[in-house]
């Protein structure tokens, strides 16, 4: 006789077997599906969002009052919250991924041989896509409808704090699936929080999920990447830095670092770490060090900071490893871009790193030897993000080098065959 702890488990198993097997079967005609009828089902999927806000912004209530009623951090509400502006920026997000070019079917290259053979590298869809997620409720619309344009299943296991919030939403893009004659199977929500239901969908729910993405903080993405038994496009953390080189415009450097971390200190694009080269005039880092302060922030800075700026805080040598998701920031001093890169390749996520400079040999130095996912110059570590790339949203961001990384979009939702053409050649 099963005990009650191991007749549950069986029941989760069950489920996550059937939901895998109705995936992998949505699958192959959601691949041969044409692109006006995506974008039908998703044009279908941002009016219901659109109309639905009220029922939305009912259910994102429910979460949000649970979460502040568990002591849940600030940061993590604010990642959690909708609100009208936020649902409109969802409904466009689709809009935009409507608009891009169907990847499916792309030649991404070709070419003839000697003897005749014509090669084609054609962008296919990737299969069924496991996507698994924490307090960000909007990841719901994302995934799914780039999923859906890439021509891809989808199995979406939100956490428990977004739960009514992502049951939402996922009503919504089901009935834009429906709406436009697709099946309603290819996006499908795990439907309970039992973790038993991560660790089937981890072993690949036999052979039907062929990629996991997970979206979370550090404790999910390495369960994620210890116990998945199918590739995973990793997104570990974002710890973020940004370098303000002595030959930097002071003005600018001041508006981009407050930006960088206060604009929204809990998504993965802010700034937790400030490097400033030694170099730079000390009224001009006293001056971005104090707009921080000002604006909320609060530093944990090396012995330098601290003299400059008495209300820093001291920094440990676990500031420079954290990702705070919070208003705070480390700060050091560092000998030019040199000390920078050297900084950022001991202690950096690969995430985003931002440099801030007028001298275009600094820059340079600095995109040549950073290795990290993104890179920008004289900009926010906020622009991190699909969708300020053009990329219509995102389903997270790959720190990892393989297959995809950076902004995953459509494209990065991809793989590839080859296609070739003969005339009746044979090999000697």
């Amino acid at each position: 006789m099963l005990t009650r702890a191991e007749d549950t488990s069986t029941g989760i198993a069950d489920l996550m077997a059937e939901i895998g097997r109705r995936a992998k079967a949505s699958a192959r005609p959601l691949a041969i599906a044409g692109t006006d009828q995506k974008n039908a089902a998703l044009e279908a999927m941002a009016r219901f969002i659109d109309s639905g806000r009220q029922a939305i912004l009912e259910a994102n209530a429910r979460d949000v009052e649970a979460a502040v009623a568990s002591g849940m951090a600030v940061s993590f509400v604010d990642r959690l919250k909708l609100d009208d502006t936020r649902i409109t920026g969802i409904v466009e997000g689709i809009r935009a991924i409507t608009a891009l070019d169907d990847p499916v079917g792309d030649v991404i290259a070709a070419w003839e041989r000697p003897n005749g053979l014509k090669v084609e590298r054609v962008r296919t869809p990737l299969g069924v896509i496991g996507v698994i997620y924490e307090s960000r409720p909007n990841v719901t619309a994302d995934a799914g409808a780039l999923c859906l344009k890439s021509g891809n299943a989808v199995i979406l296991r939100g956490g428990s704090d977004s739960l009514h919030s992502s049951r939402a939403l996922y009503q919504c893009l089901v009935q834009g699936l429906e709406a436009a004659g697709l099946p309603r199977d290819a996006i499908q929500m795990v439907p309970v929080s039992d973790r038993a239901a991560v660790g089937e969908l981890l072993s690949g729910l036999d052979g039907a999920v062929d990629v996991i993405v997970p979206r979370g903080g550090r404790s999910l993405v390495e369960r994620v990447q210890s116990d998945a038994r199918v590739p995973v496009f990793a997104h570990l953390e974002g710890l973020c830095h940004l370098y303000i080189d002595a030959s930097a415009d002071p003005a600018m450097a001041r508006a981009i670092a407050v930006n960088a971390k206060m604009r929204r200190t809990g998504i993965c694009g802010s700034a937790e770490t400030l490097l400033i080269d030694r170099a730079l005039n000390q009224d001009a880092a006293r001056g971005i060090l104090d707009e921080l302060i000002e604006a909320g922030c609060e530093i944990r800075g090396d012995e330098a900071v601290r003299a400059l700026v008495a209300k820093a805080k001291p920094a440990t040598e676990d500031d420079w490893r954290t990702e705070y998701l919070d208003a705070i920031i480390s700060a050091r001093f560092v000998e030019g871009v040199a000390g920078a890169i050297e900084h950022i390749a001991t202690y950096s996520s690969n995430h985003t790193e931002a440099v801030i400079a007028e001298n275009p040999e600094v820059v340079e130095k600095f995109f040549n030897e950073v290795d990290s996912a993104i890179l920008l110059h004289n900009a926010s570590t906020q622009f991190a993000d699909g969708g300020e790339f053009g990329m219509g949203a995102e389903i997270g961001i790959a720190t990892g080098k393989m297959h995809a990384r950076g902004p995953v979009g459509v494209e990065q939702l991809t793989s590839f065959n080859y296609r070739v053409r003969g005339t009746g050649q044979i090999r000697p």
